[in-house]
């Protein structure tokens, strides 16, 4: 019986994508990915993999065609598209154009919580941040300029083009909140000091602890 649980694995919509070229088994997509660069912008392990062509098998919207076998090596399952895959695959990449859709960046959950921690350690690892981003987009660049250098046409770059945009997006708008800190700008800035200012928020772990044998 076919699972009606949808399928919404990033991973999977590759998978389909590999699979309407031609037919395949798991190794060589993996392996196509990876020469792609596409597992920059899609979580790749063998592991997720395999379960991911079990699920869509299930759904009947890929099949196998034939098992191979090269010298000593295990027994390997090439897969084909299906109709429904193709459509699935049609349907759903259309839609991920086409709607923006609420995501939970790690980043913005540490922001919304920043205020925990006091406003000069912020600064500080907001500062290492922005080091990390620097070496990230420089790597990235040089990266991106030395395929177009080897006549890689841009539409093959377009993800990378896209990911190295919002991490320079993300340079500029962090200096801005550490600049805002400093000087004072961000407004609330007096209420999360204060925060910080009372007793029970600059006691340690050790004085907590030593409070608790006491009790």
């Amino acid at each position: 019986m076919t699972s009606k649980r949808s399928i919404s694995n990033p991973l999977a919509l590759a998978v389909l994508a590999l699979l309407a070229e031609r037919p395949m088994h798991p190794y060589e997509m993996a392996s196509t990915m990876r020469e792609r660069g596409k597992h920059h912008s899609i979580k790749l392990n063998y592991g997720s993999l395999y379960t991911v062509v079990d699920a869509l098998e299930r759904h009947r919207l890929i099949v196998p065609v034939e098992t191979v076998r090269e010298g000593r090596r295990p027994e390997r399952t090439i897969y084909a598209l299906t109709d429904a895959g193709r459509a699935k695959l049609d349907g759903w990449l259309r839609d991920l154009l086409r709607r923006p859709i609420k995501e939970y960046p790690q980043f913005e959950a540490g922001l919304s919580l920043m205020a925990v921690l006091p406003p000069e350690a912020v600064v500080e690892l907001l500062r290492e941040r922005v080091e990390r981003l620097e070496q990230a987009i420089a790597e990235e660049r040089a990266t991106m300029d030395d395929a177009a250098a080897q006549g890689l046409p841009q539409v093959f770059l377009i993800e990378a083009d896209y990911a190295l945009m919002l991490k320079e997006a993300e340079l500029r708008w962090v200096r801005d909140l550490i600049r805002a800190i400093e000087t004072e700008e961000l407004s609330g800035l007096d209420l999360w000091r204060q925060f910080h200012a009372r007793p029970d928020m600059i006691q340690d772990g050790t004085e907590r602890e030593e409070e608790a044998v006491d009790e």
